[in-house]
């Protein structure tokens, strides 16, 4: 390949990153798969014949999704086997990312945890309809069905995930300020306060993944939630901190303990209480909160 090629390949690739990246971490959760899949779709991209390309955008999309799909199958492996609930890896995300409300809401982690009840085709099709909105006829050439195949798994996905995502989409200000109650509340020790800002059905998911302290199963109702929240902080040795950051686009806190940062909790609010919290203590997912992850639809 002679290097105005070579060139031309590189210049489209880099113009598209961020948004095959979204596509990418929208599949799989995995900031780090994510990774992999676009070296992996790089590759397959300087081998192809640009001169034969008529959309760059589609093609490289069509390629990523290739990729990331393959990559799904292997990770449900790896979660069979994982110890604890999972929760997608948090991403450290620009304040305009807050201010798009459909790309907030798309990477949030309370919709990435609902799209991991499909199956890795209905999770694609869903991704690339819903979130990018992508053709039919791309999106089959894409997850390797028919056009008519793809609007039937479209549809099918798109009552799975209605039925479970959150009933109303709040503003970035609401959750702020339901997170802000929130952190009040433990800081101050305030219980009762606590149990205001909590939903009467929230549920608590954890995320150790076998090397730090979590729950092994989800933790369901206020009551339950605050008491754990309460023996956590009398377990702590040394100084715990919150501190409001924006992860996912959405809201979050970026907790350190003695300075070091011990874990990410991001939440879901509906009816200005929380209903959802999720807090990721693996080390191994946190390495996207010092510098910011561009995410784009487009």
């Amino acid at each position: 390949m002679d290097d105005s090629v070579t060139d031309a390949a590189t210049e489209a690739f880099v113009a598209h990153r961020n948004l095959l990246f979204t596509v990418a971490y929208e599949m799989l959760g995995s900031a780090a798969d994510a990774e992999d899949v676009l070296r992996e779709t790089w590759l397959r991209w300087t081998k192809v014949d640009l001169a034969q390309v008529r959309d760059q955008r589609a093609y490289l999309v069509r390629i990523v999704t290739r990729q990331a799909l393959n990559r799904l199958r292997t990770m449900q492996r790896r979660k069979e086997s994982y110890v604890g609930p999972w929760l997608p890896d948090p991403l450290l995300t620009a304040p305009d990312v807050a201010e798009d409300i459909e790309l907030a809401e798309s990477v949030s982690m309370a919709i990435m945890l609902v799209l991991e009840t499909l199956s890795p085709t209905e999770r694609a099709v869903f991704v690339l309809r819903e979130a990018f909105d992508v053709g039919y006829d791309e999106i089959a050439a894409a997850v390797g069905k028919t056009p008519a195949a793809v609007r039937q798994i479209a549809h099918r996905a798109r009552q799975h995930v209605d039925a479970r995502r959150p009933r109303e989409v709040v503003s970035a200000r609401t959750a702020q300020a339901a997170l802000e109650s929130f952190r009040h509340a433990l800081d101050t020790g305030d219980l009762q306060s606590l149990l205001d800002i909590l939903a009467p059905d929230v549920v608590l998911v954890s995320d150790g993944g076998g090397v730090k302290q979590a729950a092994l199963r989800p933790i369901t109702g206020a009551e339950r939630v605050v008491r754990m929240f309460a023996g956590g902080l009398a377990k702590v040795e040394g100084t715990l901190t919150g501190e409001p950051t924006v992860v996912n686009g959405n809201p979050a806190l970026l907790i350190r303990l003695n300075g070091e940062i011990d874990g990410v909790l991001a939440i879901r609010v509906e009816g200005g209480r929380i209903t959802g919290l999720y807090y990721v203590r693996n080390p191994e997912k946190l390495s996207r909160l010092e510098s910011e992850t561009p995410l784009t639809l487009r």
